[in-house]
């Protein structure tokens, strides 16, 4: 996203929720995820598993595409998700690879 465009955020909520966007853009990506005790790859894959294991796909659609931006592999994702489902459920894993596979194969 260049500085010009409005985010995924601004465009879905910018006139309903100004102020859940403002944290969204200013606080999650411009404050949290830029931090350095983590790499991006790394918050990527932590993200993905917290979405994973709350049955969030619609999330899952943005932060799979952005783990692959960060350096995450598609092989690294699907084994992520595979691995959750012995942790999270089989049910949330087997939606989240359905959501996986829609991504991968579109990009």
């Amino acid at each position: 996203m260049s500085d010009n465009e409005p985010s995924g955020a601004r465009k879905a909520f910018g006139d309903f929720a100004p102020t859940f966007v403002d944290l969204t853009d200013d606080v999650l990506f411009g404050r949290v995820w830029p931090r350095e005790t983590l790499t991006p790859k790394e918050r990527s894959l932590i993200t993905v598993a917290a979405l994973v294991t709350g049955g969030n796909t619609e999330q899952l659609r943005y932060h799979l595409g952005l783990a692959k931006d960060n350096g995450a592999t598609q092989d690294e994702l699907i084994e992520e998700i595979t691995h959750l489902a012995f942790y999270a459920g089989w049910p949330k894993a087997m939606s989240a690879m359905a959501v996986a596979k829609e991504i991968f194969t579109t990009i």
